[in-house]
């Protein structure tokens, strides 16, 4: 997914959610876009607020990496740190609080935002359907908000029933497995609460994934296959990997979600050891 214009998934779902605030008239010519954000999404909307002409306010939790906090600004977002331990959900509430004391401001709310799934639904979903000819047994994808999953999983089950669903999640924060949420390292998933859109009867299970074995999959990839990825794919490929080695899945094609690049965790203990 780093082959999008701003290198991540979340490109897709800003430019959705701009999409569908222009089609109802919540976001005006000259109007502010406002969301919580660990990463992604908030350069995302900066990219289409730059492009569109609207001012975007970004409010990010203060562990997230350096390089997204600079990608944010360079696209001219204003970016307010929150407090690490209030994770995700502090972001969340700060970003409210900037959207109810200001005039022509919008919440993009990509946790509850139906266009984060539909997007999936007409581009993530088709684009795997058709360059996997339709036979794509097996999609792997780490949950943020739940809407690649979502949207994926109900378009290729609709298609094809046996297609089967596995959402991955940081094992330090396993909410979706119905454990306690805790920190972790793994950025962009694993956001400490069940996200309202997700869709869990798409999911036929849940792997959970060390954030030690996240980063060692994510330098794996770009040492042994030339990917250069970013912490959470390392954990979609860890999983993956653990599935391909199941018996029962010889022959399967087994399709994995990539979000995003390795460069925007150079300063992360993806890669930190190896800066000058």
């Amino acid at each position: 997914e780093y082959y999008n214009p701003a290198n991540s998934v979340k490109d897709r779902i800003g430019v959705a959610i701009v999409d569908a605030a222009e089609a109802s008239g919540a976001l005006q010519p000259g109007g502010t876009i406002v969301e919580g954000t660990s990463g992604n999404t908030g350069i995302a909307l900066a990219w289409v607020g730059a492009a569109r002409g609207y001012k975007v306010v970004i409010t990010l939790p203060e562990t997230f990496s350096k390089e997204r906090r600079a990608v944010l600004r360079a696209l001219g977002a204003e970016l307010i740190l929150t407090p690490a331990a209030d994770g995700v959900p502090g972001a969340n509430a700060k970003a409210a609080e900037i959207v109810a004391s200001t005039p022509g401001a919008i919440l993009a709310s990509q946790f509850t935002n139906p266009a984060n799934v539909e997007i999936h639904r007409t581009t993530t979903a088709e684009e795997i359907w058709r360059d996997t000819d339709g036979e794509v047994d097996i999609v792997v994808s780490g949950v943020g908000t739940g809407g690649t999953i979502t949207g994926v999983g109900q378009v290729l089950q609709e298609r094809k029933p046996g297609v089967q669903l596995y959402a991955v999640e940081a094992a330090e924060s396993a909410v979706l497995s119905g454990e306690p949420k805790g920190p972790h390292k793994i950025q962009g998933i694993s956001a400490g609460f069940v996200p309202q859109i997700l869709d869990r009867s798409v999911i036929t299970g849940i792997l959970k994934v060390t954030s030690d074995d996240a980063l060692a999959w994510a330098r794996r990839a770009a040492r042994e296959e030339g990917l250069l990825v970013g912490i959470s794919s390392g954990a979609a490929l860890r999983a993956a990997a653990d599935l391909a080695a199941d018996p029962a899945n010889a022959g399967k094609t087994i399709v994995v979600v990539v979000p995003d690049w390795g460069e925007r965790y150079l300063s992360t203990p993806l890669y930190a050891d190896l800066l000058d």
